[in-house]
């Protein structure tokens, strides 16, 4: 399939405004709004898709809520989510949408709609797509604008967004093209999955079965290296390794408290040389969702594999992969000194889990100053053990980069696709 750049000078906004519009409702057999009710949240059974597992138009279920049988039967009365429907998010955030992938049974959480394309008139992945636009997300931002003081995406004005519609056969074409770079991202995805699950199982062999390999590069615990007790940890630790407090092991800096005046989620004059700010919906995704005219200290800016942790609602837990963001209250900036970042994000991540699994009963779960004073860091005397993640990690930072790169590249080329300057032939 070729691209063709056309020459033609037509704003975008004019090419748009000159293609056939539909309103979303019109493009769908059916639109559902997911039940209101808070249901009983399992540990295991059929997945429940919630607001923020939607991360850029796919779906994220590191963060897993599940129902019994009987309360699915109950949540999909009406509609049941299905291959190639999509879901969008009524508010926290508002427009967020994704697809159903195949051979997913689950039902919807608060604050979702479901929407049932109609395949004769529309395709699925080309609605999806345009959705993600800032042609129609501008339209939500109106919405959001002139709506109440909780913002909210009302069915009636969900199914007025205007959709700009080519034929359906231009339609798949646009879709596959932008879908063959989504392919690429899931894929760099899958590899980062991979290398997180490799990183685990190291982390469990060196430094909870203390199996590594000693000077001889035999497993330390397994042919009796020599252990001593830490009353700290109230275990056996081998001999030579320390405990030390995170703030001791590693640069621990809180956000700053920016204004919320100066900040712009759109694209502000570059003239105005506005800051990149990372607020907690940010970290899962790696994006930035505003930005800022307020100066502030250096010492706020990230470099490349600063772990960040959200201490409100969901306790997110990412390695940012960019220098020169700008971090936002109300998140945690733990930056490495010698032992490696990854080393020390699997020794907190069970207290974050901990802390996140007590908050579920709250409205909002929150981190406290006193609470990350609380966690202790199991040091090892073997700088080599610590390198070893920092290489693995460095893997995963490139696959995020290029991720973050492929994205920029598919949301550029949709407007393109969508207003004609590139013609797919």
């Amino acid at each position: 399939m070729e691209m063709i750049l056309d020459e033609r000078r037509e704003t975008k906004d004019e090419r748009i405004s000159g293609m056939g519009m539909y309103k979303l409702g019109d493009l769908c057999s059916d639109v559902v709004d997911c039940p209101h009710s808070t249901p009983e949240w399992k540990n295991e059974g059929i997945r429940v898709i919630r607001n923020f597992n939607i991360v850029n138009g796919s779906l994220d279920f590191s963060n897993g809520f599940f129902v019994d049988e009987e309360t699915f039967e109950k949540r999909t009365q009406r509609a049941c989510p299905e291959f190639e429907d999509l879901v969008i998010s009524r508010e926290a955030p508002m427009g967020a949408v994704c697809m159903i992938p195949k051979n997913l049974k689950c039902c919807l959480g608060q604050r979702l709609v479901l929407l049932k394309i109609n395949k004769e008139l529309a395709d699925p992945s080309y609605i999806l797509f345009t959705i993600q636009s800032q042609f129609v997300q501008k339209q939500i931002q109106v919405i959001d604008q002139t709506g109440s003081i909780v913002s909210n995406l009302n069915i009636p004005d969900l199914k007025s967004l205007l959709i700009p519609l080519p034929p359906l056969s231009e339609q798949k074409k646009i879709a596959s093209v932008l879908s063959a770079l989504d392919d690429k991202i899931a894929l760099n995805k899958k590899m980062n999955q991979k290398l997180e699950a490799m990183a685990k199982r190291l982390y469990d062999y060196w430094f909870v079965q203390f199996d590594f390999p000693d000077k001889n590069g035999r497993p330390y615990k397994t042919t009796g290296g020599p252990m001593t007790y830490n009353p700290t940890l109230k275990r056996e630790i081998p001999e030579g390794w320390e405990v030390k407090s995170l703030f001791d092991c590693s640069d621990v800096l809180y956000g700053f408290p920016y204004a919320t005046e100066p900040f712009d989620e759109e694209n502000l004059d570059i003239s105005t040389k506005p800051y990149p700010v990372i607020r907690i919906r940010d970290i899962k995704d790696n994006t930035i969702s505003a930005k800022t005219t307020e100066i502030v200290d250096d010492r706020y800016r990230t470099k490349v594999n600063d772990l960040l942790i959200g201490m409100d609602g969901y306790f997110h837990m990412s390695f940012w992969p960019r220098n020169d963001d700008y971090v936002n209250q109300r998140i945690t900036r733990i930056r490495q000194k010698d032992l490696s970042i990854m080393v020390i994000y699997h020794q907190i991540a069970p207290f974050i889990k901990f802390k996140e699994d007590q908050a579920k009963g709250s409205t909002v779960g929150h981190l406290s100053d006193k609470d990350m004073k609380q966690i202790n860091i199991l040091v090892p005397n073997n700088p080599r053990l610590s390198e070893k993640f920092d290489g693995i990690l460095n893997l995963i930072t490139k696959n995020k980069q290029e991720i973050s790169r492929l994205t920029a590249l598919r949301d550029k080329l949709l407007p393109l696709l969508m207003n004609g300057q590139v013609v797919i032939e």
